[in-house]
């Protein structure tokens, strides 16, 4: 039985090399003002933690960014942004919304039942460091929010 040989395809063998684990790195996902947006985020989020061998931080990651792009479909009438970030030991997470009102940080105490107004006293408890900022309209862009909070490695 004759067999054919293989072709040969320039360059083939040269892939580029993984980013070494210490070494800074940075994702952003656009996304529209849409309800499915928030679970596209975390599903991403889970791939991108998951490829750089991040896992440990997958779980209050995906709380944390599941209640910041979700205050942000519910509040905002205009595209959202999530943005991770990856300085060894610490993961930074930042989404970024059209409305400049920043959120409370130390809202009233919600009802047991409320199905809201939880988000801000969870974002306290789970992230090791918090904040955000408004941005101004200008050169860089339509203006609005940034909330960010940091998980450290083996925190």
């Amino acid at each position: 039985m004759r067999t054919e040989p293989t072709p040969y395809v320039p360059y083939a063998h040269q892939h580029p090399v993984p980013i070494p684990f210490a070494e800074p790195w940075q994702y952003e996902l656009a996304f529209p003002c849409d309800p499915r947006s928030p679970r596209i985020a975390r599903t991403t989020l889970r791939a991108i933690l998951g490829a750089h061998e991040l896992t440990e931080l997958s779980y209050r990651a995906e709380l944390l960014t599941s209640e910041l792009t979700t205050n942000s479909v519910r509040h905002t009438k205009g595209p959202a942004a999530v943005r991770l970030q990856w300085r060894h030991p610490v993961l930074r997470i930042s989404v970024w919304d059209m409305s400049p009102d920043l959120p409370k940080p130390y809202a009233p105490p919600v009802a047991p039942h409320a199905e809201a107004g939880r988000g801000m006293a969870i974002l306290e408890l789970v992230a090791d460091r918090w904040g955000g900022c408004a941005i101004g309209e200008g050169a860089l862009g339509p203006g609005g929010k940034t909330v960010w909070f940091e998980l450290a490695l083996g925190a």
